[in-house]
């Protein structure tokens, strides 16, 4: 079955991306009018984080996010047989301040939000550095789904790391030149044990791992926005948040970290992932 759904995948990716882009639109239909895809996540995300908006302007908003979705799931499989040359005409960004982070023997920590389309910024970023890059991923409970997802990520070069055991996996990585990525917006697990901030109107759990690793390691800290341009170009931008993250106050680096992703989403709400069940965890003062 996992070859089968290979094989069917690398045919799928074989497609032009304007193709690609008609299939989307026919699946944003499906997945907006016919399935109903956690609309009411989506609806109740997007109501809490923008109280201002009218009941017109949050529904163009969710129809915008879906298909920016269903744009987000072909694009991923064009990565399979999707040329470097292909990829920096798409995705545009420069990488000066790892290239510099680099040369100085340095490690470094990028974080970044559910933005679309990190696994375009992924790979682009993979194959324009000289670090060994490392990729955080929470793993699928399908085993035939957990191997295709892995399928995609380690083709491009970059090593997984499964969050579920992240301690152990770092290990052989301790004292060596490297670059990981974060996804720094994802739902705590215990939310005792968590960073608790105001973000899109509502008080937050965010992970402490990704702020109290940098700080031990004292490993700079980049942040990453990606912007949409339009349909199939993105431009993401870097930013040197924290070079000595270990001479900076506990939470300081995870609550800008916050004001910088909420700014970012607030600028372009449609490539966030709000159909995400964010907020399961509620805050008790």
């Amino acid at each position: 079955m996992y070859y089968l759904l290979l094989a069917f995948m690398y045919g799928f990716s074989l497609l032009p991306l304007w193709l690609l882009y008609r299939i989307s639109d026919v699946l944003y239909l499906i997945i907006y009018y016919v399935v109903g895809y956690r609309k009411s996540v989506v609806f109740e995300n997007l109501k809490q984080a923008f109280p201002d908006k009218t009941e017109k302007e949050i529904t163009r908003l969710a129809k915008r996010y879906y298909l920016n979705l269903t744009d987000m799931m072909v694009e991923t499989v064009k990565l399979l047989t999707m040329s470097k040359e292909q990829l920096e005409r798409r995705f545009i960004c420069d990488l000066t301040v790892l290239h510099e982070l680099y040369a100085q023997g340095k490690s470094c920590q990028m974080h970044l939000g559910h933005n679309f389309n990190w696994e375009w910024a992924n790979v682009f970023c993979m194959q324009g550095v000289r670090f060994p890059f490392l990729v955080v991923y929470m793993p699928l409970t399908s085993k035939a789904g957990d191997r295709m997802f892995r399928h995609f990520r380690e083709k491009s070069g970059s090593t997984l790391l499964p969050a579920n055991d992240i301690k152990s996996s770092m290990q052989p990585w301790q004292n060596k030149q490297y670059l990981i990525a974060l996804v720094a917006d994802q739902n705590p697990g215990n939310p005792r044990r968590s960073y608790w901030l105001p973000f899109l109107n509502r008080m937050t759990a965010f992970y402490k791992g990704p702020e109290m690793t940098a700080r031990r390691n004292n490993i700079p800290i980049v942040f990453v926005d990606i912007r949409k341009v339009k349909r199939g170009y993105y431009h993401a931008s870097l930013k040197l948040a924290f070079e000595e993250p270990a001479l900076v106050p506990e939470g300081t680096i995870t609550a800008e970290f916050v004001k910088y992703l909420e700014g970012n989403i607030r600028e372009q709400p449609e490539v966030w992932v709000w159909s995400h069940r964010r907020w399961k965890h509620e805050y008790r003062d």
